[in-house]
C-alpha cells in the first residue's frame, strides 16, 4: 500500500514525454522512422506535445523512446537549451504500457510531481493553456482530462454518477458509460512511480495507465477536468488521422498567420530565451518558412509575445 501524504511537497513539476512504440498502424511510414518524428504540416509531431509541457510551465523534461529511435530525438532536440529547457533521455526497450513511463522516470523525478504526455497527442485551444496552468498548481493527487468524442470505445472512458461525480475509468469499453475519453495527458503528484510499481500487467501484458489513474480514483484524489468545445484534441495514430492533423494545423496557421506549437515562440514569450539567443538559432534553420516566421517574431512587440501561443 502506498502511503498517502497529507502535505504537499512544494516541489516543482517535471515533464515526461513518452515517444516510444513501433507505430505499426502507420507502416510503412514508420518502418525506419519513429512516429513522433513524422511531419505534421511544418514541424515534427514531437514538437506538439513538447509545446504542451512548455505551456504548462515545465522546463525539466525526460523524453522516453526506444533504443533505436533515441539518437534521432537527441539530434533533433539536443539538451533543450535552444528553448531554455533541460531535456534528458531514457530508454523503453519494449512497449510494456504507458504507466511504465513513471517507473522508468523515477530517478529523473527524484520525488517531484510529474506531467506525462504521450508523444502522438496534439492539443490546440486558447483556454487550454489556462487548464494546463491550473492543473500544474494541484500538488496533491492526480488530474486527468475528459474530452467528448464520437467513438469513446476506442479510448479510456470516464464514468460519471448521476450527480456528475467520477465513479469509474474503463479502458476501451464495448459499451461506454459516457462519451468522455481520457486524452494522453496526465498530471500526478510525487507518488505516481510508487503507484505504478504496484500495478500488475493487464491481459495484454502492459502496465495500463487506466490502472494507475484508478489508484488515485480509489483514494478519492483524482480530478477530471472536462475540455470544452473550443479546444481540439487530435490523435495521430493512423494514416487518416495523421493527414487530418496536418490539414488542421495548415488551415489554422494560414488563416491566422500564427504558428501552433512553435517552441521558440513559447520560450521567448515565457522569458526562457531572449531575442539574441533566438537570432543565433534562426540561422540554423535554412531558408524555410519556419525560419521566416521566427525572423518576423524577432520584430514583434513585447505584448504580442505575452499571449501564450498554443
Amino acid at each position: 500500500m502506498v502511503e498517502i501524504l497529507t502535505k504537499p511537497m512544494n516541489k516543482h513539476r517535471k515533464g515526461i514525454l513518452l515517444a516510444g512504440g513501433s507505430g505499426s498502424r502507420l507502416y510503412p511510414l514508420t518502418v525506419h522512422t519513429s512516429k513522433q518524428l513524422m511531419p505534421v504540416y511544418d514541424k515534427p509531431l514531437v514538437y506538439y506535445p513538447l509545446s504542451v509541457l512548455m505551456l504548462a510551465g515545465l522546463k525539466e523534461i525526460l523524453l522516453i523512446s526506444t533504443p533505436k529511435d533515441l539518437p534521432s530525438y537527441q539530434k533533433l532536440l539536443g539538451d533543450g537549451s535552444t528553448w531554455g529547457l533541460s531535456i534528458e533521455y531514457a530508454e523503453q526497450p519494449s512497449p510494456d504500457g504507458l504507466a511504465q513511463a513513471l517507473v522508468i522516470a523515477e530517478d529523473f523525478l527524484a520525488g517531484h510531481p510529474s506531467c506525462l504526455i504521450l508523444g502522438d497527442n496534439i492539443f490546440y485551444g486558447h483556454a487550454f493553456t489556462s487548464s494546463l496552468q491550473q492543473a500544474n498548481l494541484n500538488e496533491e493527487g492526480a488530474t486527468i482530462f475528459g474530452y467528448h468524442v464520437s467513438n469513446p470505445s476506442a479510448y479510456g472512458v470516464v464514468e460519471f454518477s448521476s450527480d456528475g461525480k467520477v465513479v469509474g475509468l474503463v479502458e476501451k469499453p464495448a459499451q461506454p458509460a459516457s462519451e468522455y475519453a481520457v486524452p494522453g495527458l496526465y498530471f500526478y503528484d510525487e507518488r505516481a512511480p510508487a503507484f505504478a510499481q504496484t500495478l500488475s500487467p493487464s491481459p495484454r501484458g502492459e502496465l495500463e495507465i487506466t490502472d494507475l489513474n484508478r489508484c488515485y480514483l480509489t483514494e478519492g484524489s483524482l480530478r477530471v477536468e472536462l475540455i470544452g468545445r473550443g479546444t481540439a484534441w487530435l490523435d495521430t495514430g493512423t494514416h487518416d488521422s495523421l493527414l487530418d492533423a496536418g490539414n488542421f494545423i495548415q488551415l489554422v496557421e494560414k488563416r491566422q498567420g500564427l504558428k501552433i506549437a512553435c517552441l521558440e515562440e513559447i520560450a521567448l514569450g515565457k522569458g526562457w530565451i531572449d531575442k539574441n539567443q533566438l537570432s543565433q538559432h534562426v540561422s540554423s534553420l535554412g531558408q524555410s518558412s519556419y525560419r521566416h516566421y521566427l525572423e518576423n517574431l524577432l520584430q514583434s512587440p513585447a505584448h504580442f509575445l505575452n499571449q501564450s501561443p498554443s
